[in-house]
């Protein structure tokens, strides 16, 4: 039982022993993830961001025209009704989508409808109008006779007394007024005729190129591949991609786009603040998510002018389009990359982590060194880790990563540097 006893003794001050090891060991861990070394050496100024990749060249696979110049034709949103899955590989002439007929077959049924009543009234009133006038052709006839009849009867009154006469060349001048008015009224009728007629075939026309035009714009909501490619749906103003069951503008009538896939752009958003950094030209080292082994080189290609506010966010960003290098077949359109631009390359400089600057409410930037003092930094160009220290540290100092317990208690040095801001 002695032994016993020795033995656990002899454990029980190992484990101790051990205990102290340990936490030696972690708290001197523990200190140095507190801190940061000052280093020397070449930086990259870059900036950063997240985007997409998408085709520098596409073909669009479009909806019918249905506004168009000449076309009688009310502009309407049109739903897809079936698209094929997002990445068919096709054919030219290959089935991509079918557009939603409803609406505009019922508009065609009511328009043909309004065609055979236009056909109808105007075939009526050709025939009405060959009746009337065929009446007053006759009226005309007859009324010639009457004048043809006072003329003989004024020839023969010749002989006869002076008021017989004068009775005969009466009748005569009234018939003679009568067939007058009779020819007149005639021509306004043929004139109101084919004036009625013109506006009644100028309606059936009309009619008739509407119901031509829907024909020709039904034909098309049967969509078929304009050339060989990969199938990628569109994306409408809100960022939503194109897909069956969503509405298609009259106005913008890209359905889904074959996108050429030996000439790639990553598009990324870049902030107003370090948009001024950014310029055509410099070179950008891009990452693919989908392929996280793999590094890809690019260039800036181009920057908007003009910023823009995306969805859900308050602050501006500016579009910036980054041209990759070389191609890769298994990029594909919509594949969410990581951007690093290459502001500048700095050599032999002084740079620290950027979350270790502090600044009070004087702003003078400084940090928190290890031998408990506030110093005064002068910092220089920085990228999304690393800022430049222009003045105040040297290599080799080790600095506090975050705010230290206590900071007042730490003597605020370097104020001459003040000056140099």
């Amino acid at each position: 039982m002695k032994r016993t006893l020795v033995i656990t003794v002899i454990v029980a001050v190992f484990a101790v022993i051990a205990l102290i090891i340990f936490n030696s060991l972690s708290s001197k861990k523990d200190q140095n993830e507190l801190f940061a070394e000052v280093l020397r050496g070449d930086l990259e100024i870059t900036v950063s961001g997240s985007g997409e990749l998408l085709a520098e060249n596409s073909i669009d696979i479009k909806a019918p025209e249905i506004v168009r110049r000449g076309r009688d034709i009310r502009g309407t949103n049109i739903k897809i009704q079936d698209l094929v899955p997002e990445g068919t590989v096709v054919k030219e002439g290959d089935y991509i989508a079918t557009l939603d007929r409803t609406e505009f077959e019922n508009t065609l049924k009511d328009e043909r409808e309004r065609l055979q009543e236009y056909r109808t009234n105007v075939e009526m009133k050709m025939l009405d109008t060959a009746v009337t006038l065929t009446a007053l052709r006759d009226e005309i006839r007859n009324q010639e006779h009457a004048v043809e009849e006072a003329e003989i009867n004024l020839h023969n009154s010749k002989y006869e007394p002076p008021t017989t006469i004068r009775q005969a060349e009466i009748t005569l001048d009234k018939q003679q007024r009568i067939l007058e008015q009779k020819k007149r009224g005639y021509s306004l009728r043929v004139a109101q005729a084919k004036r009625d007629i013109a506006t009644q075939k100028m309606w059936l026309s009309r009619i008739e190129r509407r119901v031509s035009d829907y024909v020709e714009v039904l034909e098309g909501f049967v969509i078929r591949a304009p050339a060989p490619g990969m199938v990628i749906y569109k994306k409408d103003r809100r960022g939503t991609k194109i897909k069956a069951g969503s509405t298609i503008n009259p106005f913008e009538r890209v359905v889904a786009t074959l996108p050429d896939l030996s000439s790639m752009l990553s598009k990324i958003y870049v902030s107003e603040i370090e948009i001024s950094k950014v310029s055509p030209g410099q070179e950008v080292v891009i990452n693919v998510d989908a392929f996280p082994d793999k590094v890809y080189k690019g260039v800036v290609s181009s920057v908007a002018n003009i910023g823009e506010k995306l969805p859900n966010t308050d602050s501006k960003v500016f579009e910036v389009m980054i041209k990759l290098e070389g191609s890769d077949p298994a990029l594909r359109p919509s594949m969410t990359t990581g951007n690093k631009i290459i502001v500048k390359r700095l050599k032999d400089v002084l740079y620290i982590p950027i979350e270790t600057v502090h600044a009070q409410a004087d702003s003078v930037p400084f940090v928190y060194k290890k031998n408990k003092t506030r110093q005064v930094v002068v910092p220089g160009d920085s990228n999304d880790k690393e800022i430049v220290i222009e003045q105040g540290l040297k290599a080799g100092d080790q600095i506090y990563i975050i705010q230290p317990e206590n900071p007042n208690d730490f003597r605020f040095v370097g104020k001459d540097l003040t000056y140099s801001f």
